[in-house]
């Protein structure tokens, strides 16, 4: 189902929001999320930066598991949206591609900036193939 308009424009603020609290002192590249799930629910997230790099954690699963926190189960991701302060949008990494997976393989992932150009995918465009639950099932599961 795609996002209307009003979701959209509720999500970039929501997003823009995620990025104006991002923890990001060693980069400085600012990230904000926001997170529509089933239930119609937004939840947003910056990135939060660690001096020990690889505990670093992005603004798209930080939304992500606010909104698992936030959820009654089941819980699914209808759309993502990824704001960056940049003259040119960025798409979500591999990390936060997988995380979304498990909750919303055919999500609407929409970047923006504050630049013109906005990038939209489905969530399986992005991340084709995809390892997700369903592997997990063996024989007789």
């Amino acid at each position: 189902m795609t996002i209307t308009e009003a979701e959209f424009s509720k999500l970039a603020e929501a997003a823009r929001l995620g990025a104006s609290r991002a923890y990001c002192p060693y980069s400085r590249f600012r990230v904000g999320a926001a997170v529509l799930s089933g239930d119609g629910r937004i939840a947003w997230g910056g990135n939060v930066e660690n001096a020990s790099y690889g505990l670093t954690s992005c603004a798209e699963r930080n939304a992500v598991f606010r909104a698992v926190a936030d959820s009654e189960r089941p819980m699914t991701i209808r759309a993502v949206v990824i704001y960056t302060p940049t003259p040119e949008p960025t798409a979500p990494c591999g990390a936060c591609r997988q995380v979304i997976n498990e909750f919303g393989p055919d999500a609407e992932i929409r970047a923006i900036c504050d630049g013109p150009c906005v990038l939209s995918y489905r969530l399986h465009e992005l991340l084709p193939v995809a390892f997700g639950p369903g592997n997990l099932a063996g024989p007789g599961a």
